[in-house]
């Protein structure tokens, strides 16, 4: 049999004649295919459906989340913490763990969604010719070769490639994202590579149709269709690990080895020294608890709900967590154009009359009252009784364009009135104009009683001009025609408009001829007002924005310009033919110098996406359609449109803009860096605390000391320290200047910057100060020696916290009440301290003796000089970045 197996043929459908794809179908396009065929092509092809994914059962589900090294070692503390008696850690770091499994569960079976929302963008039934009457037939049974007929409000059920057109025109945005109505023709298309959204001859699966009536040939149902092309691209697997959760897994690794390393040597030592087994057993494990900072998953888990709770409030909503602290990694900025970086509706830019050139709106009333009228007369556009413009952007752009100069008398309503329509020309895709006929008020000179006005394409119309303006000079045709180029080079959608009386009313093609011309039209969606102010702060953030459009190269360009993503006119723009001819490798050598990609489909997008990301870069992503949803997916964060997107693109994006607004995604990048930047200070404080710890019970062995603390000594410390205030470091503002900082290198270390040698440096010195104290009281305060090395390891983890709060400020330029949490937490930590040493009976608890004023003294002195050198520290390193 010949027919040709959807899923395997070249897509070359619109540059083939449809006679010539219906003898390969074996159709007769006047009778449609007989009951056999359809039954013998489903068997063949199977049904018009989308592809499923295989779903993940909730075992599966949960198996990943335990599978992290850094969960693994927290279950194995909370197993050594109910050994050694400590049932509160136990319970602490298992429901820190089971949190984190649901949260991770919870996500992951909303990301299985993406591809259930694509299925259901299906038409449910399709009209269809066959055995020689009109049927209704569930879209799920077409079969290549059917002939499906479309009307207005009908979703197109497969791809077809059209044949019988009436003024067909579809919404294609679902596929291409721009949101201009696409008018249809039945003819073949050249031999030249063509865009999805230049395919006028095709319509597909999972679009539109808006206006007028179509048939169409089926070439390709299910997988094979461009809906199902996205679908299988939506289908593949991805490692969404974010940035953090590859540093937090890197470093879990790492901490494990060093704490076994040190308890091990702990170990020995004390045993080599005489203590016994099992005491320094509990010693060491008790270190190896205290050392896992168990309560970093529950940190970044409270950061992650706060950044994402901020980001509600900047119009951001947020899907998957993690994704919050990515933001704050991002490199580049892929941005769709039309709804994102422009306000997502035509506008009148200027008007070019041979008058001379005029720009919108501030020339309005200084346009020829003619041209305006025409505009207004020559359009399909109406008032809705709520008052708002009904109909194609642009023609609603023009109308309101007209309406806008009422000062000349041009009110729409009473033009409609005065001058009704009684014929018309409709435009289509094949004349690309369209002429409308309205009776004069009175007879002219010559005899005239009828005005017909005529816009459309300047290659469409100005060659059917013969005259222009009133001084009666002639038409120059290569005048005008420079003059659309011009325009049409700056990014405006161009338009002809032009006039002629006739004396009888003949409504005929013939009569679009010896034109007067009005004058030329420039129209632009225009980009938001605070879209430039977005793209500077990325440009100093060092964040690259890169338009990825649907749109056609000069309209993309000219955008781009303005907002300032390219600084010069002829910037390269790549299009998604010169895409097609460049590969992997050759794209990764240039995407580093592009920033406007244009008529673009959705596997070039992915394209982008993993060159950039082959590069070592962390991209974000945004978009609103289905073509968009591969693409979302792919990147290090997906953002979708909440108020112009689908369902898909929503289903398979990490974050929504509830504004469509690119601005908004500045924001969340900067809401993403302070979220890092917190979550640094944590590990920070944490470690160093930690480090503290380690340093005090490694060197005492061997400086001759006794083994400064008790297994519960070690616990208390980990307990109070780590946990509230921790915490609180999650509402610490952002740091000042996280915008003019380049993003963190994607590959770089949780320790970078001077995290580690401050972590080592610290902790050696508190460590330091407990030993020296250790040594002073065994020699002046013997029976309280061990209660001030507890008490100065947890006072001065709190003078640290305090300290560390910002990188680069000072504490006091900082003010102690910009963070009232952490305030309040190191009170609590000092007051619960304060308790274990001067309520009696908490003293035999703990093994503590109450201090003397002098003895307290000295251990708030030592943890005031923690405090004294991070500041120093700190005001050394702004001097070396100065």
């Amino acid at each position: 049999m010949a027919t040709e197996a959807s899923a395997s043929v070249v897509n070359d459908w619109h540059q083939r004649e449809a006679h010539e794809l219906a003898r390969t179908h074996e159709v007769d396009l006047a009778s449609g295919l007989k009951a056999a065929q359809v039954a013998e092509r489903s068997l063949l092809h199977g049904l018009n459906e989308l592809p499923t994914s295989d779903e993940r059962n909730l075992w599966h589900l949960v198996r990943e989340q335990f599978s992290d090294f850094m969960i693994l070692v927290l279950l194995a503390a909370a197993v050594i913490s109910g050994v050694i008696g400590d049932v509160i850690d136990t319970a602490v770091i298992l429901i820190i763990v089971l949190l984190n499994a649901l949260i991770g569960i919870v996500q992951a079976w909303r990301a299985d969604k993406a591809l259930a929302t694509l299925r259901q963008l299906a038409a449910p039934q399709a009209t269809v010719l066959r055995n020689g009457g009109v049927q209704q037939v569930p879209s799920r049974e077409l079969v290549p070769g059917d002939i499906v007929l479309l009307e207005a409000g009908n979703a197109v059920p497969a791809d077809l490639r059209l044949f019988d057109i009436y003024q067909l025109k579809v919404d294609e945005s679902t596929l291409t994202g721009e949101s201009v109505t696409v008018a249809k023709h039945p003819h073949v298309l050249s031999a030249a590579a063509h865009a999805l959204g230049d395919r006028l001859n095709m319509a597909f699966k999972g679009t539109i149709a808006t206006h007028g009536r179509g048939r169409g040939l089926v070439v390709a149902t299910g997988s094979a269709t461009e809906l199902g092309k996205v679908a299988a691209l939506l289908g593949q697997d991805l490692d969404r690990s974010t940035p953090l959760q590859k540093r937090l897994a890197a470093f879990g690794k790492r901490l494990a080895l060093v704490i076994v390393g040190v308890c091990a040597v702990i170990f020995s030592v004390g045993v080599l020294r005489g203590e016994s087994v099992l005491h320094m057993v509990l010693v060491a494990v008790s270190l190896a608890v205290a050392a896992i900072p168990e309560a970093l998953p529950a940190v970044v888990t409270v950061l992650l709900a706060l950044g994402a709770r901020q980001m509600v409030a900047v119009k951001a909503l947020v899907r998957r967590l993690p994704s919050v602290e990515t933001l704050g990694s991002v490199t580049f900025i892929c941005t769709d154009k039309t709804g994102t970086l422009t306000q997502n509706r035509m506008h009148a830019e200027c008007l070019w009359s041979p008058d001379g050139l005029r720009r919108l709106p501030e020339q309005v009333d200084a346009a020829p009252p003619e041209l305006l009228r025409a505009l207004a007369l020559c359009n399909d556009a109406y008032l809705t009784p709520q008052g708002h413009w009904q109909g194609d952007p642009t023609e609603i752009a023009l109308a309101e364009l007209a309406d806008h100069a009422r000062s000349e008398g041009l009110d729409n309503a009473a033009l409609m009135r005065q001058w009704p329509r009684v014929g018309e020309l409709p435009f289509d895709a094949e004349r690309k104009r369209m002429s409308t006929y309205h009776p004069l008020t009175s007879a002219t000179a010559d005899g005239s009683r009828f005005v017909a006005y005529t816009k459309g394409a300047p290659e469409s119309v100005l060659p059917r001009c013969t005259s222009a303006g009133s001084d009666g000079r002639a038409f120059n045709l290569a005048e005008w025609l420079l003059r659309a180029e011009s325009l049409a080079q700056q990014g405006l959608r161009v338009l002809a408009v032009a006039m002629r009386h006739h004396s009888s009313l003949q409504v005929s093609d013939a009569d679009e001829a010896e034109l007067h011309l009005l004058g030329l039209v420039g129209l632009m969606d225009p980009p938001r007002a605070e879209a430039a102010q977005a793209v500077r702060e990325c440009l100093t953030a060092g964040i690259t924005p890169v338009m990825i459009t649907g749109d056609h190269a000069a309209t993309a360009r000219a955008i781009a310009l303005r907002l300032g993503i390219v600084s010069e006119a002829n910037a390269p723009v790549l299009t998604g033919e010169d895409l097609a001819a460049l590969d992997q490798e050759q794209l990764q050598a240039r995407v580093h110098q592009v920033r406007v990609y244009a008529r673009v489909d959705p596997a070039q997008k992915i394209r982008i996406v993993a060159a950039l990301q082959a590069r070592g870069e962390f991209v974000a992503m945004t978009g609103d359609g289905v073509n968009d949803a591969p693409a979302l997916r792919r990147a290090d964060i997906g953002v979708a449109m909440g108020l112009g997107g689908t369902d898909v693109a929503r289903e398979a994006a990490s974050l929504v803009l509830l504004d469509d607004n690119f601005a908004t995604v500045v924001k969340a990048v900067r809401e993403g860096r302070r979220i890092f930047d917190n979550i640094r200070k944590f590990v920070r404080y944490a470690m160093t605390g930690n480090s503290g710890e380690i340093w005090t019970l490694f060197l005492a062995p061997l400086m001759g000391l006794p083994i400064p603390l008790l297994p519960i000594h070690i616990l208390w410390v980990n307990l109070v320290t780590d946990g509230l205030p921790g915490l609180a470091l999650a509402a610490e503002p952002a740091e000042r200047g996280v915008m003019q900082r380049p993003p963190r290198p994607p590959n770089e270390s949780l320790f970078a910057g001077g995290l580690w040698q401050h972590i080592l440096g610290v902790g050696l010195l508190i460590g330091g100060l407990c030993l020296a104290l250790q040594a002073w009281a065994l020699n002046h305060a013997e029976a309280h020696w061990q209660t001030m090395v507890f008490t100065v390891l947890t006072l001065s983890q709190m003078a640290h916290v305090l300290a560390i709060r910002s990188e680069t400020v000072s504490l006091w330029r900082l003010g102690l009440g910009t963070n009232k949490a952490l305030l309040g937490a190191v009170a609590l930590t000092f007051a619960l301290q304060m308790a274990t040493i001067y309520v009696p009976f908490l003293n035999p608890v703990f093994k503590t003796q109450p201090l003397s004023a002098s003895e307290l003294g000295l251990c708030l002195a030592a943890a005031a000089v923690v405090f004294v050198v991070v500041e120093i520290e700190k005001y050394w390193r702004q001097r070396q970045r100065a």
